[in-house]
């Protein structure tokens, strides 16, 4: 049996308003204003979880879809479990601490550089 798309109306999760800038601008600078900024986890990274973050042309049968502030955004099923209520954010506050920042309630320790995480138990 082939699932559907499941569209959500809350976001699985929130961006900064520098964070949609951010993403507007990549998409636009690649010519792919139409397409999809899919947010996810994989294993790895020195806390077990790395988040990613990359453009799809379209959403699969696997993921939830939403939209915020023009931006589309896709999130696999498995990864929504571990990222549910995160805060993706953006930072251009210098060349070291600038970049994407995430903001995870569902962490129990993060790595120092902020790209990995423990879920909670």
């Amino acid at each position: 049996m082939i699932e559907t798309v499941l569209e959500v109306e809350t976001p699985i999760i929130e961006l900064t308003t520098e964070a949609v800038s951010q993403v507007k601008f990549l998409l636009k600078k690649q010519n792919k204003e139409d397409q999809w900024l899919r947010v996810g986890v994989k294993g790895g990274g020195c806390s077990g979880l790395s988040y990613v973050m990359n453009i799809v042309e379209q959403p699969t049968e696997k993921d939830f879809q939403f939209h915020i502030d023009g931006v589309n955004i896709v999130v696999d099923k498995k990864s929504a479990e571990f990222i549910s209520g995160v805060t993706l954010g953006y930072s251009t506050r210098n060349l070291l601490e600038g970049g994407w920042t995430w903001s995870n309630p569902n962490a129990a320790k993060s790595c120092g550089c902020g790209t990995s995480f423990t879920p909670k138990s």
